[in-house]
């Protein structure tokens, strides 16, 4: 993976072309997001566009960050911990595997910690939070395991229920929403049961996804209750999660392009934790 601080020239303006070229990606995700809120009646102001910067580097970040890609996601806390200073003016939200061993600095860095996977790891994150950030409840998003893919996190649904009172009582989090990373699926059509069943798990626990507070499209809520905030869909299926009622969308090769697959060596694991099959990536 290329180094992402590698970057000498950092108080340089972005590239013009870089930025146009942004511009125009932007606008194609737009335009697809506009499209399936028409087809649903929805409003496109309430869907956030997250795109996810893993293994771009800062100075292709910053001409993102020109054309208009304000919200960013990382899936390492170690890649985003050497862009951050460097690209200014941006949300980071973690979207990928949180580690034990990293939740310190990932508080520090991150808006928005979208992968929070067990009521262990909220625990601790709460504490941090309160060290860290005192008055400052951290936003935070519950991630799901819908689909009971053994390879991936998260809680299971049919359990959620039983610890989110918990989850609730944490003070120093404000629970915004639930995530899900959807199953590999040939057609985008494959993955609307996994994005319908988020949803309704919403719904089941008190949720309302297409009423987020203030009109916030990442659905600001109090920190004493579950928001309404559904993170699903990525590149290949957005239109599809829109429709089923995603508020953010987690998307980065229709940005930036194709980019290395992930290693195994690469893939983080909580301590304690039993180790998974390491399965093929889903491009965001």
């Amino acid at each position: 993976m290329p180094d992402p601080s590698g970057d000498p020239a950092a108080g340089d303006p972005p590239d013009p072309a870089a930025v146009a070229r942004f511009v125009a990606a932007r606008s194609r995700v737009l335009g697809g997001i506009a499209d399936a809120c028409a087809h649903s009646g929805r409003d496109p102001a309430g869907v956030t566009l997250v795109a996810v910067s893993k293994t771009v580097d800062a100075g292709r970040l910053r001409a993102a960050v020109a054309a208009g890609l304000t919200t960013l996601g990382e899936n390492r806390v170690q890649e985003a911990d050497a862009k951050v200073a460097a690209v200014p003016g941006v949300s980071w939200h973690l979207v990928g595997p949180l580690q034990a061993n990293k939740a310190r600095r990932a508080v520090a860095i991150f808006d928005v910690i979208e992968s929070v996977d067990s009521l262990a790891l909220a625990a601790r994150l709460d504490r941090l939070a309160g060290e860290l950030r005192p008055g400052r409840p951290l936003p935070v998003l519950l991630q799901v395991n819908v689909d009971a893919d053994p390879a991936k996190a998260g809680f299971e649904p049919d359990g959620l229920a039983a610890v989110l009172p918990a989850l609730v009582g944490l003070p120093n989090l404000e629970l915004r929403g639930l995530m899900t990373v959807g199953r590999v699926v040939v057609t985008a059509e494959e993955a609307r049961s996994t994005f319908r069943a988020l949803r309704a798990l919403a719904e089941r626990l008190g949720a309302a996804p297409h009423e987020a507070a203030h009109g916030a499209a990442d659905g600001t809520a109090s920190p004493r209750g579950l928001g309404p905030a559904l993170s699903m869909g990525m590149s290949a299926d957005f239109p599809v999660a829109i429709e089923e009622g995603a508020t953010l969308v987690r998307v980065g090769r229709a940005l930036f392009g194709d980019r290395p697959p992930v290693r195994a060596s690469d893939t983080p694991r909580l301590p304690g934790r039993l180790a998974r099959p390491v399965p093929t990536p889903r491009r965001a």
